[in-house]
């Protein structure tokens, strides 16, 4: 497959002979492999086990409603993450891994997009090495992974002591730590960069994308959407499942009905405005 434009880096890195390496596909999570978003899919089930309050049950879906149409700025992320972190604190972690892996099944496998399946499934075939390279936690991250039969993963690292998360983050894996953890993964295990794919929704990825040969904008948002255009990147969009968005009623989250009328409001004024913010594979190729 002759990509449409070589990034500068997967340029040079071709032009230096770099051609005789394993060839690898590096994929986002969130909105690109699943249509929603992991840290908000397992979130009625920690209020169902009591790790959440109401209070922060609604907070999360008012979260997911405009991530889900809006998409988040690079800042919104940064103030998503503090929070997520914040009320981690004292979680113990066998018992979150418990409730994610009891609940993978049906609640996040369902969202899993078939064309991103098929996809891998494809990359797989090839012989290709697929990496998720995602900035959400890696305790839930990994259970996806498992379940696409993908062996790497590169996550959000929090902090473990004594059993339980401490609040703080190790490691977080957004932006330029993706584009580092492919330059990384490269050197460890001989990737041609330049004969690799990356896929990603969103703009934050743009540094990841740009080092690999075949960059595919996946349901992008707007900023990854025009650099795509101007690039001459292939753009791809997964539709199946569509992306559903799930308040939580008023008996699980312990309100009055006209809060949560109040607060679908909120939701659908956020979806007007986002729609008018004014007032491996591409079928054609083959491996």
């Amino acid at each position: 497959m002759t990509p449409h434009h070589l990034s500068p880096q997967a340029a040079s890195a071709r032009r230096s002979g770099a051609s005789t390496g394993k060839v690898a596909a590096f994929f986002d999570l969130d909105k690109t492999i699943i249509a929603t978003s992991s840290a908000f899919a397992f979130g009625r089930e920690f209020l169902a086990n009591g790790l959440i309050t109401p209070a922060e049950a609604l907070h999360m879906s008012l979260a997911k409603a405009s991530y889900m149409f809006a998409g988040q700025s690079s800042e919104q992320m940064d103030a998503t993450r503090d929070q997520l972190a914040t009320m981690v604190a004292g979680w113990k972690v066998a018992e979150v891994r418990d409730i994610a892996r009891e609940t993978m099944h049906n609640v996040v496998t369902p969202a899993i997009y078939a064309e991103a399946r098929e996809l891998i499934s494809r990359h797989r075939a090839a012989g290709h090495e697929v990496v998720i390279v995602s900035a959400s936690a890696s305790v839930l991250v990994e259970l996806i992974a498992h379940e696409l039969g993908i062996e790497r993963v590169v996550a959000t690292r929090l902090e473990e002591d004594n059993g339980e998360f401490t609040g703080k983050i190790l490691h977080y894996c957004k932006g330029p730590a993706k584009a580092a953890a492919l330059s990384e993964i490269a050197a460890e295990d001989n990737i041609d960069l330049a004969a690799s794919y990356a896929y990603s929704d969103s703009a934050t990825d743009i540094t990841m994308l740009e080092l690999v040969g075949h960059p595919v904008a996946v349901n992008p948002d707007r900023g990854m959407k025009k650099h795509a255009l101007d690039q001459g990147w292939d753009i791809r969009t997964f539709k199946d499942p569509v992306p559903l968005l799930s308040m939580p009623g008023a008996k699980e989250v312990g309100i009055g009905a006209s809060v949560v009328a109040g607060a679908a409001a909120i939701v659908a004024a956020g979806i007007w405005l986002a729609q008018h913010p004014t007032g491996f594979l591409n079928p054609k190729h083959s491996a």
